[in-house]
């Protein structure tokens, strides 16, 4: 008489019963994956028993396997919060020890790295002095605050249209005469220490589609023209004669380096009969700036965002896959670690290859179902009865025979 398979099945229900209570009890942890406890039955080896006739004796919990099923998507204030859509786990560096998970609830730390509540860092690829991302071993991402630096005015450009029906001005131009010119813009351009100056630009009609470009520096005019616009009888600028772009060289005295020069392009401007209008100003100057806020891109981009309207790459954030990520191990706070069963990770960019997509503002819900978990609760209970009903029975079955005479 045996109560080896009852026991061995309170055993495995009292197990089912723990697992399904860790689901229950992590359906509002961010990033949590349920899992499930797999079965076995179990027999005992005889060489002389037949296998026709062979009585199991039990049951047993062969492994805990978590669904990595994708949870639900849930907007947040925290533009840290990295929620990922599709497959792959955040990489996180713990002093030295690294490990992997599906919560994004990301915050900084005093010393501007992205960590998690556990103070785990976030890893990814950093960045050279332009912004560009480099892409090498990813280190822990950190958000620097340092200004901006600012940058000189390299180039810049003016699209407009010239009104054809204006009249021809055979006055010198003077700049503080305004029946010497038809039309005049002005455009903010930068220095190297990134202080602000006033480019400004006169038209005057020289002849019959043809126009005389004159500048002014913070106000003090130029010597000479800039150069001439010459125009197709269709309108369109005739750029092998207007000799565009125009070379500007501006003297300062703010102690930047000096004379500021930069190519000034006209190209795409027109003369058509219609008033005089400006299409587009450009330059690539700014001057320094602030960090003001930050945002994560679908690909893991970390962008800055700067007082002077610029924004720059800070760093990108990576994820790594696993080929069997249900034999990653599981080790608390929501992480996870690298296993003989789950194999190498393979580390890269989101959005690439089998790897997710990122959103910023948002964090992965845990995938547990309550409803499910209820209903099989209940079942478990069940099994747990039944299981104690074939010991009771055994026992007495067996109290029976004890008692024969």
């Amino acid at each position: 008489m045996s109560f080896q398979q009852g026991l061995s099945g309170l055993n495995a229900a009292a197990r089912n019963l723990d697992v399904i209570g860790n689901n229950v009890a992590n359906a509002n942890t961010a990033g949590f994956k349920e899992s499930q406890a797999l079965f076995s039955a179990v027999y005992a080896n005889s060489i002389a028993s037949s296998g026709a006739a062979t009585v199991g004796i039990g049951t047993a919990v062969t492994a805990v396997q978590p669904d990595f099923v994708q949870g639900n998507i849930t907007v947040t204030s925290n533009p840290l919060d990295i929620a990922i859509n599709g497959s792959g786990f955040f990489r996180l560096d713990s002093n030295g020890a690294i490990t992997y998970s599906r919560n994004g609830q990301f915050h900084l730390d005093k010393d501007g790295y992205i960590v998690n509540a556990t103070g785990a860092r976030v890893t990814g690829y950093g960045v050279d002095a332009s912004g560009a991302v480099v892409a090498a071993n990813p280190t822990a991402l950190q958000v620097s605050t340092a200004d901006l630096i600012p940058s000189a005015t390299s180039k810049a450009g003016i699209q407009l249209n010239l009104d054809s029906r204006a009249k021809t001005i055979t006055a010198a131009f003077n700049i503080n005469d305004a029946t010497t010119y038809d039309n005049a813009t002005s455009m903010t351009v930068f220095d190297s220490l990134g202080n602000p100056h006033t480019l400004s630009t006169y038209f005057v009609k020289a002849a019959a589609n043809t126009w005389s470009v004159y500048g002014a520096a913070d106000g003090v005019a130029m010597t000479g023209a800039l150069g001439t616009l010459a125009f197709n009888p269709d309108g369109t600028l005739d750029a092998t004669t207007s000799a565009v772009p125009y070379s500007v060289s501006m003297a300062l005295t703010t102690g930047a380096t000096t004379p500021l020069t930069f190519p000034l392009d006209f190209t795409g401007s027109t003369q058509f009969g219609s008033t005089f209008g400006i299409n587009a100003l450009t330059q690539d100057g700014f001057t320094s700036g602030k960090l003001a806020g930050y945002s994560v891109s679908e690909d893991g981009i970390l962008l800055g965002r700067y007082t002077n309207g610029q924004s720059r790459a800070l760093g990108q954030v990576v994820l790594a896959s696993f080929a069997n990520p249900q034999g990653l191990q599981p080790l608390g706070n929501n992480g996870w670690g690298e296993s003989t069963g789950s194999g190498q990770p393979l580390v890269g960019a989101a959005g690439t290859g089998s790897l997710g997509a990122l959103q910023s503002g948002a964090i992965e819900e845990s995938n547990v179902d309550l409803t499910q978990e209820l209903v099989d609760m209940i079942t478990a209970q069940r099994v747990y009865q039944a299981n104690a009903q074939t010991i009771k029975t055994q026992d007495q079955v067996l109290n029976t025979l004890v008692n024969l005479r």
